[in-house]
């Protein structure tokens, strides 16, 4: 069982992005927002819904599943708002957080050692018997 979470775990887990998932990515967000404006007129068919299915599951295979993605996927059934760039606002949105979170953490910059401070010599002169 624990190679089968394992595996399910591994799923979600985002991938690398390069510059050829963030380019696919972008463009299946644009191409799916650019559809729903354009098919207005076959609303009645559930077009932008199966649209919105599948910018959804693209978007996932290409840049990894993010929690963001569902919101975005619920909006688009409200009418009227499905009409906004939705799908391109998320996933450079998407892009933005996974960029930062894979940026690798600055070096350490240990601070320099002062030098030593010296220490004051006093002589006392010899004791007298």
């Amino acid at each position: 069982m624990t190679k089968w979470l394992d595996k399910l775990l591994a799923r979600f887990q985002a991938p690398l992005l390069t510059r050829w998932r963030i380019v696919l990515a972008l463009g299946i967000a644009v191409v799916a927002d650019f559809l729903q404006v354009m098919l207005v007129p076959l609303e009645f068919v559930f077009i932008q819904q199966i649209i919105d299915v599948g910018a959804m599951i693209l978007t996932s295979l290409v840049i990894g599943f993010h929690w963001l993605l569902l919101p975005t996927f619920a909006v688009e059934f409200i009418p009227g708002v499905d009409m906004l760039p939705t799908w391109t606002g998320c996933v450079g949105a998407v892009i933005a957080l996974r960029k930062r979170a894979q940026r690798p953490p600055p070096p350490e910059v240990l601070p320099a050692t002062p030098p030593p401070i010296p220490k004051p010599v006093i002589e006392l002169p010899p004791a007298e018997k």
